[in-house]
């Protein structure tokens, strides 16, 4: 049904907005489970992440047992999944399967499958894209039958990439993230507060009170998020014709994101950009609930980080539980120590094997 036709028969519709913060949150979620299968999780956008599996095979067994591992700790998800060696082929893949399955595509039979794929796959603009299209090629396998050093002759090195991702001959890794924990200040109004004054004023607050947070000292905030929940109701109304319509007046939720270009401590660049995406993007509804979120970090100055030894002993420690927690898990499934520790025995020697030891390594 169309958005024209729903409208023909409730008059009084009106149409759902998004709701990002829902959207956001329930891909964090997504990743924090996946973290659970392997430590390189990394997300492309919103809505696609690519998983590490090197080395699990001799955790979980063949491709297919991986598989059936990522799909039964993502129960009720509906998840398209695709493996593959480089994350190219495993994304083409995951486009083909169907939802709550998975397509999996053997190590050395990545061009025999990426052949038959619509050239759409690949990460074209529309020039070249037309300009393909008017050679008559409309499928990787009919790009790939060109030479090489002709489509690099008519494209450049443009050309030669998308040739070597249609041949499967460019695996690029899996890059895991770190993602640190977001330092976060919220403000909850008493009354949904709809103006634009009070909102601005309410971010600054947010801002100073972040900043002054124990894990940001000695810390340049690098990427910022505010959200917003917001005012929600639904409106019971019956058209000429008898028939009640469920009208939502306006979205949950509302979200912006800035990644400052120079990370900064200051409060007035903080919100800069912020302040310009409120003004043209604003919340469309009143607002409940004003959240804040430091999401990123570089290292400060060097008298900054004079101040920091709080926030590295906290980090520190957290990432010791994630290691203790690691190794233990590992042990259990292994059932045996598969972590070492390298010490040194006799530095004096000639022979690298006698210099150093492995040791089990214990968090």
């Amino acid at each position: 049904m169309t958005v024209s036709q729903a409208i023909g028969l409730c008059s009084a519709l009106r149409l759902i907005e998004p709701d990002p913060v829902h959207y956001d949150e329930r891909f964090a979620n997504l990743l924090s489970t996946l973290n659970e299968v392997s430590p390189v999780v990394e997300p492309a956008e919103l809505g696609l992440v690519y998983l590490g599996t090197d080395g699990l095979e001799g955790i979980f067994g063949a491709p297919q047992k991986i598989v059936e591992v990522i799909k039964r700790m993502l129960e009720g998800w509906n998840v398209r999944l695709g493996w593959g060696v480089g994350k190219f082929t495993a994304w083409v893949a995951a486009s083909r399967a169907k939802p709550g399955e998975a397509v999996i595509v053997p190590a050395g039979a990545e061009g025999k499958f990426l052949a038959s794929q619509p050239i759409s796959v690949l990460p074209l603009d529309s020039d070249p894209h037309r300009r393909l299209r008017q050679l008559g090629i409309r499928t990787l396998g009919a790009l790939t039958a060109i030479p090489e050093a002709a489509i690099t002759a008519q494209f450049g090195a443009v050309g030669r990439r998308l040739w070597r991702l249609a041949a499967g001959r460019i695996a690029e890794p899996v890059e895991g993230r770190i993602a640190p924990e977001p330092i976060v200040a919220a403000l909850t109004f008493f009354t949904p507060v709809g103006e634009r004054e009070l909102l601005v004023h309410s971010l600054d607050q947010l801002i100073g009170r972040a900043l002054k947070h124990p894990r940001r000292i000695g810390w340049r905030v690098h990427a910022v998020r505010l959200r917003a929940d917001l005012e929600s109701g639904d409106a019971d109304q019956t058209d000429g014709r008898g028939t009640t319509c469920r009208a939502p007046t306006n979205q949950r939720s509302w979200l912006i994101t800035a990644l400052l270009k120079d990370p900064t401590a200051d409060g007035e660049r903080i919100a800069a950009p912020l302040k310009t995406r409120l003004e043209q993007s604003p919340p469309t509804g009143a607002v409940e609930r004003l959240i804040l979120e430091f999401t990123a970090f570089a290292p400060g100055t060097t008298e900054l980080q004079l101040f920091a030894r709080d926030a590295q002993a906290a980090a520190r420690a957290g990432q010791q539980r994630a290691l203790q927690s690691a190794a233990r898990e590992i042990r259990m499934r292994v059932k045996r120590s598969s972590l070492y520790h390298i010490i040194e025995v006799q530095p004096w020697s000639r022979l690298p094997e006698r210099r150093y030891a492995l040791i089990d390594y214990e968090p």
